[in-house]
């Protein structure tokens, strides 16, 4: 039995629609400016390829929590995303057989401290500090593919307060979710556990301490999430 000198961490997991059990997140992996309206109104190129952007695997927080507003940050964004949840390993999956590396889907929030990554930006740095921290990926249950099955077109749309601010569809993504799996195969490869969000709509804009923020994606799920005081 192997012996460790600090007790080791939990496994990170997002919990499962209509079941007791969940799934283990062992990385996330999240697709850059995959919606044409927000590339644009970040003011990038929408027809350039996918990039990916990674966050802590304990970086999961479930549907219903309270999270406090992070620190080093006056400017948190909310980006709505569909989430896909790895089942089954992969290296260089072709496009037509990702679909069968999929074992469910979910709903998250890819919370974004906005000028922290706009610094990075202007200063050519990598984005960890404002993608990466602690709470910064709430994710809903995952459903799993025989109830979902492989989603490509729906409404995404995410509310604060009850005031809509991103509404979207899963039609409008530049990179498919069979596109945006077999890309982020060919570097590395993808284990059960995983997740990867697709990219948000057009609509993100900053948050406030107290705010209740909801969204979903129609036949997959919904998420609701309270802002709390800084942390």
């Amino acid at each position: 039995m192997t012996s460790f000198i600090i007790p080791p961490p939990a496994t990170p997991s997002v919990a499962v629609a209509n079941s007791t059990e969940r799934f283990p997140v062992r990385r996330i992996f999240c697709v850059g400016r995959n919606y044409a309206a927000h590339a644009r109104e970040l003011g990038n190129d929408e027809r350039d390829p996918p990039f990916f952007f990674t966050k802590p695997g304990d970086a999961v927080v479930d549907s219903d929590s309270t999270i406090p507003y992070p620190a080093l940050t006056k400017n948190l964004h909310h980006e709505i995303e569909l989430v896909v949840a790895i089942g089954k390993a992969g290296f260089r999956i072709p496009r037509e057989r990702a679909p069968d590396h999929v074992w469910g889907y979910g709903v998250g929030i890819d919370l974004t401290r906005r000028d922290l990554q706009d610094e990075a930006k202007k200063a050519a740095r990598p984005w960890d500090w404002s993608k990466a921290f602690d709470r910064s990926a709430p994710c809903g249950p995952i459903v799993p593919v025989s109830i979902s099955g492989h989603p490509q077109k729906g409404r995404i749309w995410l509310a604060v307060n009850g005031t809509v601010k991103q509404d979207g569809d899963l039609a409008e993504l530049i990179w498919p979710v069979a596109d945006v799996v077999s890309i982020c195969s060919d570097a590395v490869e993808l284990q059960p556990g995983d997740l990867i969000f697709t990219g948000t709509p057009a609509g993100v804009g900053a948050l406030a301490a107290g705010d209740v923020i909801s969204g979903g994606v129609d036949g997959v799920g919904e998420i609701r999430l309270t802002l709390g005081p800084s942390s």
